[in-house]
C-alpha cells in the first residue's frame, strides 16, 4: 500500500502522465459500464443521417443515423478486449519460450528463437491478416492474430532478462542450495524479470489497439454490427467533406488512448528501470 501511494505521488508530480492515467481511467470506466449507460449505439434513424454534432448526438450521427458517440464508448470496449487478449495470449507464449531459452541455451535457445525471429520477420498487419483469413473472420480471431503478434517481443525482453540474471550471485546461490530449475526460473529469475515484461504490456497495449484499428479500417476485423474505431474511421473516410467529424473524432479518441499508453509506457520504463537497477545492486550486495 506504501508503495502504491508513493508511484500515485509520483504520478502526480508528471503532468502528462497524470493526464494520461486520469484519461485511461475514464476510458476504461465508460467501456466497463457502457451498458449501463443511455447509449443505442445500433439504434437507426434515417432521417438524422449525418447530422453534425449538438446537445442531442454529442458526436453526430452516422449515416445510418446512429450515435457516434454511443458507438465510440462501445468501440472502446471493442479495443480494450483486444489489447487485454494480445496481453494475455503473448505473455502466455512469450514469456515462457523466453524463459526456457535464455535459462537452458543450447538446441532449445536455437530452435525457439529462430520460430520468435520467423514471427519477428513477418509485417504485424499482413500476419494478422492471414491469421484472419485462416480462422474466418470474428472477434476471437482478432485477439488471436493481436495476440501472437504480440510474442517475439515478450520472448525477446524475457530471453535478456534471463540471460543477465542467471548469473548473478544470488541466482548461483539459490542453485548451491539444491534449488531446481523450474525453481531457479519461476521464483528467483522471473519475479526480477517482471520490470521490462511490465513495460512492454503497457507498450502492447497501445499496439494492439492501433493494430486492431487498422484491421477493421481495412474491414478484416471484428464485424459489424459490432462497433470498432477503424471501422468508424474506415466508412467516415467516404464522408469527410459533407460530415468530417464522422472520422475526425472517433480518429482523436483512437490517437488520445495510444498517446496515453505510450505516454505511462515511457513513465514506467523510466521508474522501474532505475528501480530494477537498485535492487540488482541490493541483491548482489546481499549474496553470500
Amino acid at each position: 500500500m506504501t508503495k502504491l501511494r508513493a508511484l500515485l505521488g509520483d504520478i502526480g508530480q508528471h503532468r502528462g502522465v497524470l493526464l494520461a492515467v486520469i484519461y485511461l481511467a475514464v476510458l476504461i470506466f465508460l467501456a466497463a459500464l457502457a451498458e449501463l449507460l443511455p447509449l443505442k449505439p445500433f439504434q437507426q434513424n434515417l432521417v438524422r443521417s449525418l447530422e453534425g454534432p449538438s446537445g442531442a448526438a454529442l458526436f453526430g450521427t452516422d449515416e445510418l443515423g446512429r450515435d457516434i458517440l454511443s458507438r465510440v464508448i462501445f468501440g472502446a470496449r471493442t479495443s480494450l478486449l483486444t489489447a487485454g487478449a494480445a496481453v494475455l495470449i503473448a505473455v502466455s507464449i512469450g514469456v515462457p519460450i523466453g524463459l526456457i531459452a535464455g535459462f537452458f541455451g543450447g538446441w532449445r535457445d536455437a530452435v525457439l528463437m529462430r520460430f520468435v525471429d520467423v514471427l519477428l520477420a513477418l509485417p504485424a498487419i499482413l500476419f494478422a491478416m492471414a491469421m484472419i483469413a485462416v480462422f474466418g473472420r470474428s472477434q476471437m480471431a482478432a485477439f488471436i492474430a493481436v495476440g501472437i503478434t504480440g510474442v517475439p517481443s515478450f520472448a525477446r525482453i524475457t530471453r535478456a532478462q534471463v540471460l543477465s540474471l542467471k548469473k548473478r550471485d544470488f541466482v548461483t546461490a539459490v542453485e548451491a542450495f539444491g534449488g531446481s530449475s523450474t525453481y531457479n526460473m519461476f521464483r528467483t529469475i522471473l519475479p526480477n524479470s517482471w520490470s521490462p515484461i511490465l513495460v512492454q504490456v503497457v507498450v502492447l497495449c497501445s499496439v494492439a489497439i492501433l493494430l486492431e484499428a487498422a484491421l477493421a479500417f481495412l474491414g478484416v476485423g471484428v464485424p459489424p454490427p459490432t462497433p470498432s474505431w477503424g471501422e468508424m474511421l474506415g466508412t467516415g473516410k467516404s464522408y469527410l467533406y459533407e460530415a468530417p467529424y464522422y472520422a475526425v473524432l472517433p480518429g482523436i479518441v483512437l490517437t488520445l488512448t495510444i498517446l496515453s499508453f505510450d505516454t505511462l509506457g515511457r513513465y514506467l520504463d523510466n521508474r522501474l528501470g532505475r528501480r530494477s537497477t537498485l535492487a540488482g545492486a541490493k541483491l548482489e550486495g546481499n549474496a553470500p
